[in-house]
């Protein structure tokens, strides 16, 4: 017992230590990373992304997305750092990016969005990520979740691999999940912030989030789900636009 609260009161201390205020998002993060500790990682993850998954040639279609996306850094004042696209060939629509600069979209999501505002809308959403730093806050997070059921299990004796089961599940649906719903419309936020800010017409960030509600065959419902159900992004998408007189 002795040791569970020691190991209990280090994480708490690790916890307070770890949070800093980010004026962007006008709140605290705990961050026990940043996302410069995450380069090395990302830059592996594109590298086997470059080596593993088919590369469109496309000129036209490279173009586009490097045109587009050097105006959302820009915009979001990430000019400093050297940036790299690429376009998958895959249907499904998609796009990322990662801490490290690099920028990914797929083919599909070329072929489902209607014009440039609407490739900006998710470009800058995926940026929004990275100036917010969510990927090292979901690290941090994640980590300090996984320890604190370690300390859980420690506790529990013979129970250790049911509690832990429970735990699992009650911090995943308690915490991170939820936690990453709310990274995700501060992204959808921020990329509108920079769509704005690049010339695109923000309004058709909310157009956009209407064809992928359009085009999903099913979803988790909002509560078991890493990201907002489309009603509720859309309605959070309109507020805030509205709220900056950009209807």
């Amino acid at each position: 017992m002795r040791r569970t609260a020691l190991v209990a009161l280090l994480a708490a201390g690790t916890a307070l230590s770890a949070c800093a205020y980010n004026e962007t998002l006008g709140r605290n993060q705990f961050l026990l990373v940043n996302d410069s500790a995450l380069t090395q990682q990302a830059d592996a993850a594109w590298a086997e992304a470059l080596r593993t998954q088919r590369i469109s040639s496309d000129a036209a279609a490279n173009a586009r997305v490097r045109r587009v996306g050097d105006r959302i850094v820009q915009a979001a004042g990430l000019s400093d750092r050297r940036w790299e696209y690429a376009v998958f060939v895959s249907d499904s629509p998609n796009a990322f990016v990662l801490p490290s600069g690099k920028i990914g979209v797929t083919t599909g999501l070329l072929s489902l969005v209607r014009n440039d505002d609407q490739l900006a809308a998710v470009l800058g959403h995926e940026v929004g990520h990275t100036v917010a730093q969510h990927a090292a806050e979901r690290y941090s997070q994640t980590a300090a979740t996984n320890l604190g059921l370690g300390v859980l299990q420690g506790a529990a004796g013979d129970y250790a691999q049911a509690a832990g089961a429970i735990g699992g599940l009650g911090a995943q649906l308690g915490v991170l999940l939820p936690f990453s719903r709310r990274h995700e419309l501060e992204a959808d936020r921020l990329g509108v912030d920079y769509l704005q800010r690049a010339g695109y017409r923000p309004s058709e960030a909310i157009a956009l989030w209407r064809l992928m509600a359009q085009q999903r065959q099913g979803s988790n419902p909002e509560f078991a789900s890493t990201h907002p159900s489309d009603a509720s992004r859309i309605a959070a998408l309109e507020q805030y636009i509205q709220s900056q007189g950009w209807a």
